[in-house]
């Protein structure tokens, strides 16, 4: 099937399909005049992608998860391995984002709001 084809059966858009097939994510057959052809197998591959792409993977870290996913003879323990270091990235982001959250709000309420021109928001941007 074409990429156009394969987006639609996959989800992802052709540019990110292409995008994979050119960093060797997937490696799409070709036709004699050089097109892509994308099999079941591959489209398979391609939404795999795309839902560890939703959970928040890194490329090299879908890279790994593929080659273990087409390894039969991998250990589930090496899988969730990868998944337990990228849980500690994703709680180590939402702890960075509940402080930058909590000092947003802070400024917020923090700013009158008014028509006057002092304005704390802006004096915290300024500061070095």
């Amino acid at each position: 099937m074409n990429v156009r084809d394969a987006a639609a059966r996959s989800g992802l858009p052709a540019k990110t399909i292409r995008y994979y097939d050119d960093i060797g994510l997937v490696v799409p057959d070709r036709r004699a005049n050089g097109y892509r052809d994308y099999n079941d197998q591959t489209v398979q591959k391609l939404a795999f992608l795309k839902r560890a792409r939703q959970l928040g993977f890194s490329i090299d870290n879908c890279r790994q998860l593929l080659s273990l996913y087409e390894d039969k003879g991998r250990a589930s323990g090496d899988v969730k391995s990868l998944a337990e270091k990228h849980l500690i990235e994703v709680d180590k982001r939402l702890e960075e984002l509940q402080q930058l959250r909590a000092t947003l709000s802070h400024l917020v309420h923090s700013c009158r709001g008014d028509d006057r021109p002092d304005c704390p928001i802006l004096a915290d941007l300024s500061k070095d």
